[in-house]
């Protein structure tokens, strides 16, 4: 039986944080799963383990060592290999014609190229706005190896964007 009480904490403390929550879920899990499934599975943990949250400033950090801890499962059940072009399909929403929205689709692209420890530390700075020192607390790091990971993250996805616009436009021109 759900603990009345509990359940008005955890809302409480989960309403003000949602978007940072989701907008990590989105970026971090593009190309290997929905990510409401990622969301959903990480509040279902957090409600079971709530009461070991011990410092409820922490609580989006808690959440996001959750659901970094279920991906990882995640990945090790089905064990992936490298994300192929053909699975992108399915993931792009018909309905976001802007051109906002086809950044964002192929940001999150190419994000999902990059190793896990760059990506979710690009995402945890850039996307969802944590500190270093938040993420060197997630990540489990040295305050170096965040900042390597964020550089030579930020290098390898603009590798990844730029090759994929000259190619784009080299498609674009022999179309022509």
């Amino acid at each position: 039986m759900i603990n009345k009480k509990q359940q008005e904490k955890f809302l409480i403390l989960y309403k003000p944080i949602h978007d940072r929550f989701e907008r990590f879920c989105r970026a971090r899990v593009f190309g290997n799963m929905e990510y409401q499934d990622l969301m959903n599975d990480t509040l279902v943990v957090a409600f079971k383990k709530f009461n070991t949250l011990k410092n409820k400033k922490a609580f989006l950090s808690f959440l996001i060592g959750i659901s970094v801890r279920l991906l990882a499962n995640h990945h090790k059940k089905i064990k992936e290999d490298l994300i192929v072009e053909s699975n992108y399909d399915h993931h792009l929403d018909v309905n976001a014609n802007t051109e906002r929205d086809a950044e964002i689709y192929f940001l999150y692209k190419a994000l999902a190229l990059l190793p896990d420890e760059q990506r979710e530390c690009l995402v945890l700075f850039e996307i969802t706005g944590f500190s270093i020192k938040e993420i060197m607390e997630i990540q489990n790091s040295s305050e170096s190896a965040v900042k390597q990971r964020l550089k030579r993250g930020r290098t390898k996805l603009l590798e990844i964007l730029t090759f994929e616009s000259k190619y784009q436009t080299k498609e674009d021109s022999h179309e022509k």
